[in-house]
């Protein structure tokens, strides 16, 4: 889509795609004030970031506020937090976001977690006040001229920005941190990224942080000796050592212990590892890509997650956007699901249909991509019949009733025994199919390995 570039300061041109390029509205922050804090007694000469008048003006399309030096506004203040905030250029404009801070934003006078600014916004974080301002200019970021990388699909801008990101990111041999919300395919972006570049053929191999339990995610990650501990009747070497030349992926890797992250930091500094049980330090070839749906920056503010450790995981950073920023994408990807799961014909025709389509376009989808897929494979188990959508029609429920499914009992009662119903045959299938191997199922089912273990427990089936 093409739109026509004004220079007035109405934020809806805050974003637009003009020639395969999204043109982002260039805004800068001046430093209007520093007040002084009650308890200075002789408030000492300020520092130059702190100079009233000194400007920062935008590249790309956010911008990170904090007292910490990586931001981009940097504001070495006491009464800002470490991550402060952020402002970010979206498709509705430009939007202030608090991460968590200790002395919160205030916009205009409000105290605010998320809000829109405007032209001459007055910003308050702390001590420190900024004026927020538009420019009559605006930054050319690139887009992907691709709608497909790896096994994600997309044509929206949003996720061509993205594919734009992974091309970038393939291209270097940096540590990758990816932020996404649940189901939104951050393993998947992940193994894109690797297959995308010179580390391909090479081992790519996943650690979900928040699945393994804490005893034993220091061995799964470094490997232990021969006699290290009770039943180690071999050595064996962690993820690192095995994924020697290849990639490593620490998936919600905001759940790591704290204790388990300086060892995390070592082996990115010095890149060598130390089994449990050993006092040698094993050299390793690998990168590393991690993922989380937290805001480590809030982390790191409550003292959480390590704010050198972030750093060094941080060297290029990407949020995946969520299924609701990009609904345009929703066909595709349902006629993709359809193709894997083989789909008959009567089932294809009605899920792509025009009304099916809207209908689908239009939820929310909070469990964004993999909800997507799991309920379309819930449809086209039921015979492909109409979506089950709050809205779910008389005509809908009688068309299920001649699927096992008993109309005599409460919707949203029957409803969840017969997606359960459908999740243990399925699973049980699957797994019985690959002999209980739990990362060959996932692969097949194209679900990720954690999230595979937590179906799995959901419906009581052990796995190994």
């Amino acid at each position: 889509m093409t739109m026509e570039y004004t220079t007035s300061h109405d934020s809806t041109t805050a974003r637009f795609e003009v020639d395969d390029r999204v043109r982002v509205r260039r805004f800068r922050i001046v430093v209007v004030d520093v007040l002084a804090s009650t308890s200075e007694a002789s408030p000492s000469s300020p520092r130059p970031e702190l100079v009233p008048g000194r400007v920062w003006e935008s590249t790309l399309d956010r911008c990170s506020i904090g007292a910490h030096p990586c931001n981009d506004l940097a504001l070495p203040q006491p009464t800002v937090s470490r991550f402060h905030c952020e402002v970010i250029v979206g498709p509705k404009g430009f939007q202030v976001v608090d991460c968590k801070s200790q002395n919160g934003t205030v916009l205009d006078g409000v105290r605010v977690q998320s809000a829109f600014l405007r032209h001459g916004s007055i910003l308050r974080l702390g001590q420190v006040v900024l004026r927020f301002e538009l420019l009559e200019v605006s930054n050319a970021l690139a887009l992907s001229s691709r709608t497909e990388v790896g096994k994600i699909v997309g044509r929206s801008q949003a996720m061509r920005s993205f594919f734009a990101f992974i091309e970038v990111a393939a291209r270097r041999d940096s540590n990758v941190l990816l932020y996404g919300e649940t189901g939104t395919g951050k393993t998947t972006a992940a193994e894109a990224i690797h297959q995308e570049s010179k580390r391909r053929g090479k081992p790519f191999l996943v650690v979900d942080c928040g699945a393994v339990s804490t005893h034993l995610i220091d061995d799964e990650l470094f490997g232990h000796e021969k006699d290290a501990f009770t039943g180690a009747t071999k050595a064996r070497k962690g993820v690192f050592e095995a994924a020697e030349g290849g990639t490593v992926f620490l998936d919600e890797i905001g759940e790591l212990p704290k204790e388990l992250q300086s060892k995390l930091l070592r082996v990115l500094e010095n890149r060598e590892v130390r089994r449990l049980g050993s006092n040698e330090s094993r050299k390793v070839n690998v990168r590393v890509i991690a993922a989380t749906l937290r805001d480590l920056r809030a982390d790191q503010n409550a003292g959480r997650f390590r704010a050198d450790l972030y750093q060094r995981l941080a060297v290029l950073q990407a949020t995946i956007p969520p299924l609701r920023e990009r609904p345009d994408d929703i066909p595709v990807l349902v006629n993709r699901f359809l193709h894997h799961m083989s789909a008959e014909s009567r089932a294809r025709d009605h899920l792509t249909s025009p009304e099916i389509l809207a209908r689908l376009m239009s939820a929310q989808w909070p469990g964004n991509v993999r909800e997507l897929g799991n309920h379309i494979e819930c449809c086209v188990a039921f015979g492909g019949f109409q979506p089950i959508l709050p809205e779910f029609s008389v005509a809908g429920r009688e068309a299920l009733s001649h699927n096992g499914v008993d109309s005599s009992r409460p919707f949203e009662e029957e409803q969840a025994r017969a997606h359960r119903r459908f999740l243990e045959e399925y699973l049980n299938s699957l797994m019985d199919r690959h002999e209980g191997n739990v990362t060959r199922a996932a692969e097949e089912a194209g679900l990720a390995r954690g999230y595979l273990h937590r179906l799995l427990k959901k419906v009581g089936r052990s796995c190994e």
